[in-house]
């Protein structure tokens, strides 16, 4: 009887034992699935972290985007695009890291300086955006980011006029210049955009898509 009972200690020991080495195991298991989630989850945010557009980014139209200034910390983002050009509209010399970016991935610089004035009479040059106008609607300058400082009033009457060239109706053009320009929307942006003269450009616009809004 002692041996039968001693015989059953064991038994009840070892199975104990085995439940606890099958209970560590599924522990590790458990803590080691866990760590790779977690992981995947570091990684993924440090991939998204690398993709971050500028300020204000937007497509507009096939091969044609617009934005703010692009920071190094946006380079990895506008790798991605393919960019063969660049319009860039303020006066200020390109920085060095970005005109490096620009060489390093083969990226044309077009520079078209217009000053950014917030009088309410500030003036703005319509030989200028004319000029930058026909390096937009050049195909082969495509893919092409348009950018100034906010991505907001010299890019905003830019792409105005770009759109008054695939005959946007007025309404549509000062809609779109509002949703980037917000609470500093300018009406004098908007009366040069109204007044431009885009009928000798309007056959260059066909070969982008979204014409006649």
């Amino acid at each position: 009887m002692k041996i039968e009972k001693l015989l059953m200690g064991r038994f009840i020991e070892e199975v104990i034992l085995e439940d606890e080495e099958e209970f560590a195991v599924d522990k590790k298991i458990i803590v080691s699935r866990q760590e790779v989630e977690r992981q995947n989850e570091v990684r993924k945010e440090e991939e998204e972290d690398m993709f971050v557009p500028p300020l204000n980014f937007s497509m507009v139209d096939n091969g044609v985007f617009r934005s703010g200034f692009p920071g190094v910390s946006n380079f990895t983002f506008l790798e991605t695009l393919g960019l063969r050009s660049i319009i860039y509209l303020c006066p200020e010399p390109y920085p060095a890291a970005n005109s490096e970016f620009l060489k390093s991935n083969g990226i044309r610089l077009f520079q078209f300086p217009i000053e950014g004035n917030k009088e309410c009479c500030a003036n703005i040059p319509e030989d200028t955006i004319r000029e930058a106008l026909k390096i937009v609607l050049d195909v082969r300058n495509h893919p092409l980011l348009i950018h100034c400082k906010r991505g907001k009033h010299r890019t905003g009457c830019l792409v105005g006029c770009l759109r008054k060239s695939q005959r946007w109706c007025l309404s549509s053009v000062f809609d779109e210049y509002r949703r980037f320009a917000a609470a500093k929307a300018r009406i004098t942006d908007q009366r040069f955009m109204e007044k431009f003269d885009a009928t000798n450009l309007n056959h260059l616009s066909f070969s982008l898509s979204c014409s006649k809004k």
